[in-house]
């Protein structure tokens, strides 16, 4: 599709918006004209800092034009996609990782082990997101075998060999983001900067090959994305709950499990203390843990499933459900008021004034809740949970703010925050004490040292597997945790399932419970999809 039929797609929506139409004969001469080797689709933003995996594309997702040495299967398992095996030394300090003979780029040049050197020092050099300060040298070996040289034993270093998508040192260069080269399943042939791109399928692909020849992404706002939907002109789209209770002819909802949570960061420290930039820490409310056990006791998680998520979620009880170091141990019973009451009540809390508000000494059991303004799901859950925790006796204050003040006030205040990805290590930003402060990691200055020791012997295991029981650990061990259980400097509240208005017919095959939305994580098994006959 060109730009001037994006251009009509966009017009045609309007007219068919402000006509109240849901369906014509024209739009439904227009999907059926389609050709089946084509689909377009409005799954997400546009990523303003284009396709480059070595500053951070591909991280929550597929880097769709690029190739991968490892990716996980459907139910999160690590298998290979350009690597056909990979060994790790006793000491954990080399990783050798053998790659096809048979990969190509989109420009018919082969992948070798050069390209995958070239792009991990790429990466390294950047300075962007992508952490690679464990890497001591990369080499290659020959022209199909590199070894990977860690300053020390790294289990979650497995994670750049699943997400870092391989550039070709032959053809990258400063505009390399806009103009992608790789050896996925698809190639870059149109952006139009804010509207759309176009993407074909690459005939070089080594593995199984697309079923669409052709693939448009239109970049749409949720009210555009719906309206396009609705009058047939798009494949599938991307759609808030708010939306989901709504009938569209000829399209199914999708609605895809994921762990993209959202949950209430609690400042963990009591107050007095600034930072270097002088931004207050602490909080004394939220620093006393019978206050964050009683609120993660009397949420009704459920609740906000069905209320806020209109049932297209699950209820929240860690940074990780579901995933391989999850400890399902970690899950309370919740929406129990009367246990939180007791907590509350042997910690101190009471009514002195009568006002419905506890007191403990001249503290009075409030605090602010900030959540992104510009965020109606986080909004309508902070109501919510503000609603249900009053019985409590504790009056917690909602204000909606920019990203940018709640940086600037998020240690001394509560804030409805979300994470959710495939990687282990999240679990260290959000609770090891290493990371304290550090960018948004850690802003409630959460420390225990036995927690922080588990970390430690997750990350230095040397493997996942090895790893897992450490990670496990850190949350609850018995005595001792960051979960509810324990600690709980979080009340993690639901995980959002990723909903989609799919085409009847379009089979979009088996889906991996999917990560936080940057990227299009939907896109990670495109080569399965296809048109059911």
């Amino acid at each position: 599709m060109k730009k001037q039929g994006l251009i009509y797609i966009y017009l045609l929506v309007a007219v068919l918006v402000i006509s109240g139409c849901t369906q014509s004969n024209t739009t439904e001469e227009f999907a059926n004209s389609n050709e089946k080797e084509e689909l377009i689709l409005a799954i997400g933003p546009e990523p303003e800092t284009g396709f480059d995996p070595t500053t951070g594309w591909g991280r929550y997702g597929s880097p769709l034009f690029q190739s991968t040495l490892l990716k996980r299967d459907s139910d999160l398992s690590i298998t290979y996609d350009v690597a056909t095996s990979y060994e790790i030394s006793s000491d954990g300090l080399e990783w050798t990782v053998e790659i096809r003979d048979d990969v190509r780029f989109s420009d018919g040049e082969p992948l070798t082990a050069k390209d995958v050197q070239f792009t991990f020092e790429t990466a390294k050099a950047s300075g962007s997101v992508i952490d690679l300060s464990i890497l001591e040298s990369v080499k290659a070996l020959d022209e199909h075998t590199i070894t990977f040289y860690l300053k020390e034993p790294k289990s979650t270093f497995i994670q750049l060999l699943l997400t870092m998508g391989i550039v070709p040192e032959h053809a990258y260069d400063e505009n390399y983001a806009t103009n992608p080269i790789g050896s996925g399943p698809y190639k870059l042939v149109q952006w139009d900067k804010g509207q759309q791109i176009i993407v074909e399928a690459n005939l070089e692909y080594y593995d199984t090959e697309p079923y669409f020849e052709k693939v448009t992404f239109l970049f749409l706002n949720d009210d555009a994305a719906f309206g396009a939907a609705k009058s047939g002109q798009v494949d599938m789209v991307s759609i808030p709950a708010a939306f989901s209770m709504q009938d569209v002819p000829g399209m199914r909802l999708e609605s895809i499990q994921s762990v993209d949570n959202r949950g209430i960061m609690f400042p963990y420290v009591s107050s007095g203390e600034v930072t270097e930039d002088g931004l207050a820490i602490g909080n004394d409310v939220t620093a006393d843990l019978a206050i964050r056990q009683a609120i993660n006791i009397a949420i009704d998680r459920q609740g906000l499933v069905d209320g806020v998520l209109e049932g297209h979620g699950t209820p929240g009880y860690s940074v990780a459900d579901r995933l391989p170091w999850w400890n399902s141990e970690t899950v309370v019973d919740d929406n129990d008021m009367e246990q939180a009451k007791e907590v509350l009540a042997a910690a101190g809390w009471e009514d002195v004034s009568g006002d419905g508000v506890l007191e403990k000494g001249s503290l009075k059991a409030e605090f602010t809740l900030l959540y992104p303004a510009s965020d109606v799901t986080r909004q309508s859950l902070a109501i919510a949970v503000a609603d249900m925790i009053k019985p409590l006796g504790i009056n917690i204050i909602i204000e909606g703010r920019s990203w940018d003040e709640i940086q600037s006030l998020m240690h001394s205040n509560a804030v409805l925050m979300g994470w959710g990805s495939h990687d282990p290590l999240e679990i260290y930003h959000v609770y090891g004490g290493d990371n304290i402060g550090i960018e948004w990691f850690n802003p409630g200055y959460y420390s225990n040292s036995k927690v922080d020791e588990y970390l430690k012997q997750a990350i230095a295991a040397k493997s996942e597997e090895e790893a897992i029981e450490y990670w496990q650990k850190a949350q609850w061990d018995g005595q001792t945790g960051f979960s509810v259980k324990g600690d709980a400097p979080w009340a993690w509240l639901v995980n959002i399932d990723h909903l989609y208005l799919v085409r009847d017919g379009l089979d979009i095959g088996e889906q991996k419970i999917q990560p936080h939305t940057h990227g299009w994580p939907i896109t990670d098994n495109i080569v399965e999809w296809k048109w059911n006959e």
